[in-house]
């Protein structure tokens, strides 16, 4: 029952773990306070520019941070593929997370994430940047892109991305797992985990300087690395309760709103084309309408071959997995869409979309993936990045990272396949092996699931004390179910009655 001593308990477990939350943020809003009289002591120029930016950086920055708006509306997309794959007594309890992880990735990326990403540093980590507070030797550290863009806007965008990857993560815990958990991996994820990987690939670390690992706009920075973690979280959290029978067999789980689910991914194929086309960094990019389409025909025929491949195998028209063929297409070619030529990109897609389907059923038998992150960003990440080995054209290679090679297609040689292939097996190794570190050490002090109370009555009023569908579960007047005999039973407080939490 909802009051029992065992959920009190509980209650006050959560309590002691947001505590270091609660100081990260304390401490967070000293040092911003402290921040501007140090930069001004330092004599900072905050955009990298000395005076009045010039008219195309003002240009490119502009697309830049627009491109960066498109990624972050891709929160409200991935939330509605939640919302919809969820029971109608979890629905609720999507939003909160979204946002709460949104905000605290935004404080933990400003204060050092960034820094570690691309601040001045060594091939392993960036070691300047705090707080923004080194955007003058950024730029003159890293004209590439300040010469293109103001520190600032890359910031914003880069920080779209990895919020991102965080929210992906969380698809795999849903209907189980403690909102307070989201708190503390959502800092450690932001502040460490991505800002290292992004360093390693996007910046000036040593998979990109010294291997020339090409990833254009994150199938691994993005992608791999939020499948990572989620497979970490995964093999500690469990599966939800009776998602698999005494034979150890799965059962389906439905979702409570296919139609929520359909909205969201066609927010989400809209958030790539701020992902990909803004990754060129430029509104003045000759390529950037070219990416466009290609983005566009992987995800189109991601859609196709998963949708044809579920119809050979079920004879029906997979509502879910059209969905998870048009994320698998788009996740897959998200990393080579500035490298290869248009031809490519329906192949990279429909191969995906082949992918997204065996890697859900295969996935489903041993781990309660809900949404199929494992498949659909994991299989198709690695699937993207490897394509590259395969598919980049030599003279878009040097156009985007100078010393890169082209694919297998165009050269015959296999030499940038095994940079993908490094760079795919370091990033998942690193990634898993520090997320699940963190989930074990949570799990071990605080735990990481609610109890089975609290996940049979659905964590909309066991820990947001609201119903996102009320109507549907409370008996009440105003919603037309006076003479209901559970009525009179229904307080102003959580309801306990398991007629009406069940």
């Amino acid at each position: 029952m909802l009051g029992s001593p065992r959920l009190k308990t509980q209650s006050k477990r959560t309590s002691r773990l947001l505590r270091p939350a609660a100081l990260f943020m304390v401490s967070l809003v000293g040092m911003a306070l402290a921040a501007p009289a140090a930069l001004a002591d330092a004599g900072v120029d905050r955009l990298g520019f000395a005076g009045k930016i010039p008219t195309q950086v003002g240009l490119n920055s502009a697309w830049v941070v627009i491109a960066g708006c498109l990624v972050m509306f891709m929160q409200g997309g991935l939330a509605m593929v939640e919302v919809g794959f969820v029971r109608g007594k979890n629905a609720g309890s999507i939003i909160p997370k979204f946002l709460v992880n949104f905000s605290l990735c935004a404080a933990a990326y400003w204060a050092v994430g960034f820094g570690f990403s691309f601040g001045d540093g060594n091939s392993l980590i960036g070691t300047s940047g705090w707080f923004m507070g080194s955007a003058h030797d950024f730029a003159l550290a890293w004209p590439r892109y300040t010469n293109g863009v103001t520190a600032e806007a890359l910031w914003w965008f880069q920080f779209t991305f990895c919020a991102i990857a965080l929210a992906i993560v969380w698809g795999t815990t849903l209907e189980r797992i403690k909102f307070s958990v989201y708190i503390v991996f959502a800092i450690a994820f932001s502040a460490f985990i991505y800002p290292v990987v992004a360093h390693w690939i996007f910046s000036d670390g040593w998979l990109r300087t010294d291997f020339h690992v090409q990833d254009f706009a994150g199938s691994i920075v993005v992608d791999v690395t939020a499948a990572a973690a989620a497979l970490a979280v995964l093999l500690v959290l469990g599966p939800r309760r009776g998602k698999y029978g005494s034979d150890g067999r799965p059962r389906a789980i439905p979702g409570h709103n296919m139609p929520l689910f359909g909205l969201g991914i066609f927010i989400l194929w809209l958030g790539w084309y701020g992902f990909n086309p803004g990754s060129t960094l430029s509104a003045l990019d000759g390529r950037f309408p070219e990416i466009v389409i290609i983005t566009t025909l992987a995800g189109g025929f991601g859609v196709l071959a998963a949708v044809s491949l579920m119809w050979f195998r079920t004879k029906t028209f997979d509502i879910g997995m059209s969905g998870n063929g048009a994320i698998a297409g788009l996740v897959a070619i998200t990393g080579p869409a500035g490298y290869i030529d248009a031809w490519a990109a329906p192949i990279i897609g429909a191969i995906a979309g082949l992918i997204v389907v065996e890697g859900v059923l295969l996935i489903d038998k041993k781990i309660d993936d809900p949404i199929g992150v494992l498949s659909a960003h994991g299989l198709a990440g690695i699937w993207g990045g490897l394509s590259l080995g395969l598919f980049a054209a030599p003279r878009l290679a040097a156009y985007n990272l100078p010393g890169s090679h082209g694919g297998l297609f165009y050269t015959g040689s296999l030499t940038q396949m095994g940079s993908q292939a490094l760079a795919i097996v370091v990033v998942f190794a690193f990634v898993f092996s520090t997320s699940y570190a963190v989930f074990w050490v949570t799990n071990k002090i605080y735990g990481l699931r609610v109890s089975p109370e609290m996940e049979n009555a659905g964590l909309d009023i066991s820990e947001h004390g609201m119903y996102g569908y009320p109507e549907q579960f409370i008996p009440a007047a105003e919603f037309g179910l006076s003479g209901v005999p559970a009525l009179e039973r229904v307080g102003t407080g959580p309801i306990s009655d398991p007629e009406v939490t069940t």
